[in-house]
């Protein structure tokens, strides 16, 4: 990674860290959420539009992989939660449902939580597709490589395509950790054989 962007990205994330510590939020790593919590979050995801709405049921399913939290009192005042798609017999792990609440945004607690969840699939296919330009960038600080979709196999856009990812490059910007950067060719290749 370039080593401004690496400068950068652990300067923030410090940063984010020390203004959790001072206002007294904690980050929690939990395969754990409440029935009543994720009808909330489901609510939101359904409510924000730049968010992709995710059921009650797909949060549920999306806890198996785990999720960050940042907590206060016991409310929730941040969240991610990794989607891992099933590709033939490969995992691949979307962030998703990233939000913080208004009370807290503009202190890179977004880039906190993204950060994290990159960290912990480290070893695994991991993508990112988002429309906002600060996710972007955010992708861009974690060493995350932009994409485009004629770089990914066929299989894999179709099976985002029918879980409600659009096949849409205007809006969107897809980026896949150095991992599945690197097996990218191979993982492609794979894939067409099924084909």
């Amino acid at each position: 990674m370039n080593s401004i962007l690496n400068i950068e990205k652990n300067t923030v994330v410090d940063k984010a860290n020390a203004f959790c510590k001072a206002n007294g939020l904690e980050l929690v790593f939990t395969y754990e959420i409440s029935k009543a919590d994720l009808q909330i979050i489901s609510e939101r995801t359904k409510n924000l539009p730049a968010m992709y709405h995710a059921s009650v049921g797909m949060l549920l399913d999306r806890l198996k992989n785990g999720c960050f939290l940042i907590m206060k009192n016991g409310e929730i005042y941040g969240h991610i939660f990794a989607h891992r798609h099933t590709i033939e017999k490969h995992s691949v792990y979307e962030r998703s449902s990233l939000w913080i609440h208004k009370t807290y945004r503009n202190h890179n607690l977004g880039l906190l939580l993204m950060d994290c969840l990159t960290k912990k699939f480290t070893k695994d296919f991991l993508i990112s597709i988002a429309q906002e330009p600060t996710v972007h960038h955010n992708n861009e600080l974690l060493g995350m490589k932009f994409i485009t979709l004629k770089d990914l196999s066929p299989v894999l856009i179709e099976t985002l395509e029918k879980l409600g990812k659009l096949r849409d490059e205007y809006k969107y910007k897809y980026y896949v950790n150095p991992y599945f950067e690197s097996k990218i060719n191979q993982f492609n290749k794979v894939l067409k054989n099924k084909i």
